[in-house]
C-alpha cells in the first residue's frame, strides 16, 4: 500500500511539473528576454524577431544592408497594445518583417533620445506623431518612413512596398533619408542670442494674454479636445497671478484645478490621475496612470493649497500620494513608472479602463440606502455616462450644493461619500488590476520626489517627507555613480543606462528643494555636484545650452537640445532655473550669467507661444520682480524655517543653520544666544528679526 501511495505521489508531482511546464511554454521567444524592460518583455514572446535599441545591432544591419524597422512604444499604451495583437502576434506579419528587416522594440520611456528623433521624424514627414511610433530607416538609423497605429492589412501593404523601394531604387531612398536628417538638424539649431535684452514684465504680460484665448474658463484646461493635464501651465499661472495680483487668472487657475480634481480623469476611488483626458470636460479618460503626472500634480495641488487654502486641493494632493504608496512604490524607496491603461474585463479580456467604470447595477447593490446620494454626487447619470452601460465618476456641483438637494449638512453628505467610495475600493481590489511597469526611471522619481517634499512644505505632514528622505536616499544609493554621474533607469537591483538631462535636472531641483526644508548640506552638496557634472558633459559651447545627451554617449543624427515646455518641463528650462538659484548661493561661478543666457536664446517665442515655454516665464518673474535669500542662524533655524515653507512665496530660497555656515549667506551672521533671520536680494540684506511672521512681513512690504 505504501508502495502504490509512494508511485502514486510521484505521478502526481510529475503531472503537475508537466503542468506547470505547459503553462510557462512559448511558442516564440526572441532576444528581447534579456531586457528588462517591462514594455520590452511584453513582445519578448512574438514571432517578430525583436532585438533592443544596442550599437551593435546597427552595425550588423549596416553590414547585411539591411533596413531597420524601429517600433517605439511604452507599457502602458493601450495602442501599442492593440498594434501588437493585430500585426506583430501575427505569424505573416512577422515572417514579412523578419525576412525583410532587421525589426528594434523600443521602450520610449527607458531611450527618450532616441525617440525624440523619431518622433520629429514622423512629424516632419506626416505632420503628426503618437505611439506606438513606427520607423522604417536606413541601415545607419537614418529614418525614411514613419506612422504610428496601422491595422493589419495596411502595415503588410506598406512593409511591402517599402522593401521592395529599397531594392529597386535605394539611391532615391537614401536621397530622400539624409534630406530629412538634414532637417532633423536644422530644425534644433539654437541662436545664441547675444544682442537682445531680457524679457521684460510688460511683454511676460502681453505673452499672457496671448496665451488666454486658449483658456477654456468654464471647464478649465485649454480649448480642446482631448485635454492634457499641464502642470507647468498651471504652476506657473499660479505664480503668475499671485506675483502680479492678477484676479481672473487666479480664478481659472481655481477653474482648471477643480475640474480636474471633479472629472473623470481624477480617480475618486483609489486617488491619482490618469494622463488625459478624451473630451473637454475631463470626464473619460485614457486610463493609463503615469508617475511623472502625479508627481508633478502633486506639487500643483499642495502649492494651490498654501494660496487657497481650498479643502479639495489637499484632499486631492493627500489621496495622489496614498495612490503612488500604494500601487507604485517599491519596498526600496524607489517609484515605478506607471499602470495600464488596459485590465482583464469579466470575461478576462484586456479592456481599456476595466478596472475603473461601474454600473449603476454595480453602484446600487454595493452601496445601498446611500446609493441616490452617491449617483447624484456623481453623476451616474447621461452626464456620467461613458458606453456599454458602464460609467466613469465625475462630479459637477460642490458639496454645498448636493448636501442642500437632499437635506443633510456637509460633514454628513462627506461621511456618506467617504463610506461609499470605501465600499467600491473594496469591492474594486477584487478585480484584475491593471498591469504594472516596475521600472524606475531617475527623472520620474525626481519629479515625485520634488512632489512628496512641496506635500510637506505646504500640508505639513511628516510621513511625507519620511518618504521623501526613502526616495532621495534610494535615488543616492542606486542611481548616482561613483564618478558622479547619474543612470537612468533601475530595474531588479541593476541599474543601466547612462542618464539623460531631464534626470539630471529633475533631481536637482528635488534634492535643492529637500534641502530648503531639511536644512541638511548633504542634498545641497549632492544638488551642486550633479549640476557641476551636467555643465561638463552636456553644455554646448556654440548655442549656450545644455545637450539631452551626455558627449560620454553616441549620438544618432544630432544631440537633442530640448528647448520647449510640454507636459514635463523641458531639460533646459529645468537646468535653467536650477542655475538661476544655485547662483544666489555660489555668487562666484557664474551661474547667473548661464542662466539668463539661456534664457535669452529662447524667449523670441514666448509672445505667440507663452504656454509651450511656461516652465521658462518663471525664470522672467525672477528676474523682473524681487528674488528673497531667506538665512536662519541660530538654535531655533528649523523650527522658524518650518513656519516660513507653509507660506507660497516661489520667489525665494531658504537656508539655514545653528552656528555660522559654509554657504555664504550663513557665515558672520551667529548672534550668541538669538536666532536671527536675514532676507536678503543678492547678499543685501534687510535688518534681522527673530521669527517667521517677521519673516513673510518684510517679503509682503
Amino acid at each position: 500500500m505504501k508502495k502504490v501511495l509512494f508511485y502514486l505521489l510521484i505521478a502526481v508531482a510529475v503531472l503537475s511539473c508537466n503542468q506547470k511546464s505547459k503553462e510557462v511554454t512559448h511558442e516564440y521567444t526572441n532576444a528581447l528576454i534579456d531586457e528588462t524592460s517591462p514594455y520590452l518583455l511584453q513582445h519578448a514572446h512574438n514571432p517578430v524577431n525583436w532585438e533592443a535599441w544596442h550599437p551593435d545591432v546597427l552595425e550588423r544591419a549596416q553590414k547585411e544592408d539591411k533596413l531597420l524597422l524601429i517600433s517605439i512604444g511604452y507599457a502602458a499604451c493601450h495602442w501599442c497594445h492593440v498594434m501588437e495583437e493585430e500585426c506583430f502576434e501575427d505569424e505573416q506579419v512577422a515572417q514579412l518583417m523578419n525576412e525583410n528587416f532587421i525589426n528594434i522594440k523600443i521602450d520610449r520611456e527607458e531611450r527618450p533620445d532616441v525617440d525624440q528623433i523619431y518622433m520629429d521624424a514622423i512629424q516632419m514627414i506626416s505632420g503628426q506623431g503618437g505611439w506606438p511610433l513606427n520607423i522604417v530607416a536606413l541601415p545607419n538609423g537614418r529614418p525614411f518612413w514613419g506612422a504610428t497605429y496601422v491595422p493589419k492589412d495596411n502595415w503588410i501593404k506598406s512593409l511591402e512596398q517599402l522593401a521592395d523601394l529599397y531594392k529597386k531604387d535605394k539611391q532615391k531612398i537614401t536621397q530622400y533619408a539624409n534630406d530629412l536628417a538634414n532637417g532633423l538638424q536644422a530644425i534644433n539649431l539654437v541662436e545664441n542670442d547675444t544682442d537682445s535684452e531680457l524679457y521684460s514684465l510688460a511683454q511676460l504680460d502681453t505673452s499672457v494674454n496671448t496665451w488666454k484665448q486658449y483658456f477654456d474658463t468654464f471647464l478649465g484646461g485649454h480649448k480642446r479636445a482631448p485635454k492634457f493635464m499641464m502642470p507647468n501651465n498651471w504652476d506657473f499661472l499660479l505664480h503668475y497671478a499671485t506675483a502680479t495680483d492678477a484676479p481672473e487668472i487666479m480664478e481659472f487657475v481655481d477653474t482648471t484645478l477643480t475640474r480636474m480634481a471633479y472629472g473623470g480623469v481624477y480617480d475618486h476611488v483609489g486617488g491619482g490621475f490618469s494622463r488625459y483626458a478624451v473630451d473637454t470636460k475631463w470626464h473619460i479618460p485614457h486610463f493609463e496612470k503615469m508617475l511623472y503626472d502625479n508627481g508633478q500634480l502633486t506639487s500643483l495641488y499642495a502649492k494651490a493649497y498654501a494660496v487657497t487654502k481650498n479643502e479639495l486641493y489637499k484632499s486631492v494632493a493627500e489621496q495622489t500620494i496614498s495612490f503612488v504608496q500604494e500601487e507604485l512604490m517599491d519596498e526600496s524607496g524607489g517609484f515605478y513608472s506607471s499602470l495600464d491603461a488596459d485590465s482583464l474585463d469579466e470575461n478576462q479580456k484586456l479592456e481599456e479602463g476595466a478596472y475603473y467604470v461601474w454600473t449603476k447595477e454595480e453602484l446600487t447593490q454595493l452601496l445601498g440606502d446611500d446609493h441616490e446620494v452617491f449617483q447624484a454626487y456623481f453623476n451616474i447619470n447621461s452626464y456620467g455616462l461613458w458606453e456599454e452601460g458602464n460609467y466613469v465618476l465625475i462630479r459637477d456641483k460642490s458639496d454645498i450644493e448636493v448636501a442642500e438637494k437632499f437635506n443633510i449638512t456637509v460633514p454628513e453628505l462627506k461621511t456618506k461619500i467617504n463610506e461609499s467610495l470605501a465600499l467600491l475600493k473594496k469591492a474594486r481590489i477584487k478585480r484584475a488590476k491593471p498591469r504594472l511597469d516596475d521600472k524606475i526611471l531617475t527623472s520620474w522619481n525626481g519629479l515625485m520626489l520634488k512632489g512628496l517634499v512641496d506635500a510637506y512644505r505646504y500640508l505639513g505632514n511628516e510621513e511625507y517627507l519620511s518618504l521623501a528622505l526613502k526616495n532621495a536616499e534610494f535615488i543616492e544609493s542606486n542611481m548616482i555613480k561613483d564618478d558622479g554621474s547619474l543612470y537612468r533607469n533601475h530595474k531588479n537591483g541593476s541599474s543601466t543606462i547612462n542618464a539623460f538631462l531631464d534626470d539630471y535636472a529633475t533631481v536637482i531641483d528635488a534634492y535643492f528643494s529637500l534641502y530648503e526644508v531639511t536644512f541638511d548640506e548633504k542634498w545641497l552638496d549632492l544638488a551642486k555636484k550633479l549640476l557641476d557634472y551636467s555643465e561638463k558633459h552636456f553644455w554646448d559651447e556654440a548655442s549656450n545650452m545644455f545637450f539631452y545627451t551626455s558627449d560620454e554617449d553616441k549620438s544618432l543624427i544630432r544631440r537633442t537640445i530640448e528647448m520647449d515646455d510640454n507636459v514635463i518641463s523641458s531639460s533646459n528650462s529645468m537646468m535653467a532655473i536650477n542655475l538661476f538659484k544655485f547662483h544666489k548661493l555660489f555668487l562666484d561661478e557664474g551661474y547667473g550669467e548661464t542662466s539668463k543666457q539661456m534664457l535669452k536664446n529662447v524667449q523670441k517665442d514666448f509672445e505667440e507661444r507663452g504656454q509651450s515655454f511656461s516652465n521658462w516665464l518663471h525664470l522672467v518673474l525672477y528676474l523682473n520682480q524681487n528674488f528673497y535669500e531667506i538665512a536662519i542662524v541660530g538654535k531655533d533655524y528649523k523650527s522658524i524655517g518650518q513656519e516660513i515653507i507653509k507660506s507660497y512665496v516661489p520667489n525665494s530660497i531658504l537656508v539655514g543653520t545653528q552656528k555660522d555656515g559654509n554657504l555664504e549667506l550663513l557665515k558672520n551672521r551667529e548672534v550668541p544666544g538669538k536666532t536671527l533671520a536675514y532676507v536678503c536680494i543678492e547678499g543685501t540684506c534687510k535688518l534681522p528679526v527673530s521669527n517667521a511672521e517677521e519673516v513673510l512681513k518684510q517679503l509682503a512690504d
